[in-house]
């Protein structure tokens, strides 16, 4: 059983939508240090703001890249990375380009990844990359071969979602993950976990992170 500081140090806080202001990064970054999340995970243009907020607190500041549809040039995406971290995000969701992996350009898939990760690391060695492989929109083969592309390329953790897609996190696709990555990488499991039951089901599938908009909910949920 965990308790609820346990608990909490599992939840990404996020605030992802295309409206959020200001004032609302920072009530999600006073929300993430009265609950003890693990971090605030924020669009890049609030990394400045949010690590600001946060200085002298062990929250950290996680960054959306090439979100939500990652589709965008792989240099792109790495100076979008490179920049976030420069400014203190110290943990990088990079969507995966869905696209190539449908057309079956697993090289392009993996060297997207590959080119992210290089550039992150260069900046911060400890920084972590996380690979939203939107697993709604994969069929059983799709998946398997995005999380082993993502392994191949030197990526951190997998993600489920980005929670703007067809769907989101299934107790089915974190044991798939887990499987397929092994013990070596992190699994964060994100989209449409909104209550403590939901979330303790993917941390038993095998997730090491949860992303959620809800973290406040799960946690006065839990008992």
């Amino acid at each position: 059983m965990l308790t609820k500081n346990e608990l909490a140090k599992y939840i990404d806080h996020t605030l992802l939508k295309p409206t959020a202001t200001f004032e609302e990064i920072k009530i999600l970054c006073l929300e993430a240090k009265e609950y003890g999340f693990y971090s605030v995970c924020v669009n890049s243009c609030y990394v400045k703001h949010a690590v600001n907020i946060l200085e002298g607190t062990d929250v950290q500041v996680a960054v959306t890249v090439g979100f939500p549809l990652g589709a965008m040039s792989t240099a792109a995406k790495v100076f979008e990375a490179t920049e976030a971290v420069k400014s203190g995000a110290v943990e990088t969701d990079m969507v995966m380009n869905v696209g190539l992996l449908k057309s079956g350009d697993f090289y392009g898939v993996q060297e997207d990844i590959a080119q992210v990760v290089k550039g992150v690391k260069a900046i911060n060695d400890k920084a972590k990359v996380k690979v939203i492989l939107e697993m709604a929109c994969l069929d059983e083969n799709e998946k398997v071969s995005a999380c082993q592309l993502a392994k191949a390329a030197g990526a951190d953790f997998v993600k489920t979602s980005t929670g703007f897609g067809t769907g989101g996190a299934t107790v089915k696709d974190v044991r798939l993950m887990r499987k397929i990555v092994g013990d070596t990488m992190g699994v964060k499991a994100s989209g449409g976990i909104r209550d403590a039951k939901t979330a303790l089901e993917m941390i038993e599938a095998g997730a090491t992170r949860i992303g959620t908009s809800s973290g406040i909910t799960i946690i006065q949920d839990y008992k």
